[in-house]
């Protein structure tokens, strides 16, 4: 049986710790929840989006109208990114031909309307994908720091409490120093996760968003020419081209 004055472990280090100590395990603690929460939820979110995604374009290349992809989309909605971007688009090609430029918001063509709501469309598409991308990566840099700074914080009051026992032998620090450590350990265990799964979904975002900036320039070129692009076709000798490419900086 372990003496008590020399007992060890992470339960003795807890029964220990003052409530600065246990105030960073609880931070740290709600942080891991926090990341596999979002962890979980993003990687599902994904799975259904990129199968969602899927279904839809198959369909609208399959598709023998712009007439029957706005009935598709009316019927089910627009459950992903390709639909809602189409949704829009469609809606505001047949709003500027039906209304015309009635407000500022709608002045110039009726190409300049829908790249310019195709840019919206985007932007808000792109916000969505990376919401909860912050807290992960606040997570997975500022995890180690807090554990570090239990650690610092154990160490201290560990040789604090050995200074004034007047006991300076080898075992008499080890074990103290070496509970303290748990604290280090577990700001580890929180962060990579968090830092591996931000680097996963980041780049999952960044694939999407390529593929949506490809669709939006087939998308607008359908709806400007009534064609799409044949693969490897020059663009049309337009504005269509230098407008679709500049979606995500235009204003």
């Amino acid at each position: 049986m372990n003496d008590p004055q020399t007992a060890t472990g992470f339960a003795h280090f807890l029964a220990q710790s003052d409530a600065v100590g246990k105030t960073l395990l609880a931070i740290l603690v709600l942080m891991s929840v926090l990341s596999w929460a979002l962890i979980a939820i993003k990687g599902l979110t994904q799975l259904i989006r990129r199968r969602r995604s899927d279904q839809f374009l198959k369909f609208f290349w399959d598709a023998r109208s712009l007439e029957e992809v706005g009935n598709e989309i009316s019927t089910h909605g627009a459950r992903d990114p390709f639909s809602h971007l189409t949704a829009h688009a469609m809606h505001a090609q047949s709003h500027h031909a039906k209304y015309g430029a009635a407000k500022l918001s709608e002045a110039g063509t009726a190409q300049d309307f829908v790249t310019r709501t195709i840019k919206k469309v985007l932007d808000e598409e792109t916000t969505r994908l990376e919401n909860g991308l912050t807290t992960l990566a606040t997570i997975g840099a500022t995890a180690p720091f807090v554990g570090l700074f239990g650690t610092v914080w154990g160490v201290y009051h560990a040789l604090l409490a050995i200074g004034m026992s007047g006991a300076g032998t080898l075992d008499k620090v080890a074990g103290p120093v070496g509970e303290a450590l748990i604290m280090t350990g577990i700001g580890l265990a929180v962060a990579i996760p968090a830092v591996v799964a931000y680097n996963a979904i980041t780049r999952s975002n960044r694939v999407l968003n390529a593929r949506l900036d490809a669709f939006a320039f087939e998308l607008l070129t359908f709806l400007s020419m009534g064609q799409t692009m044949k693969p490897g076709a020059a663009a049309p000798a337009s504005d269509n081209s230098s407008n679709v490419r500049g979606l995500r900086t235009a204003g």
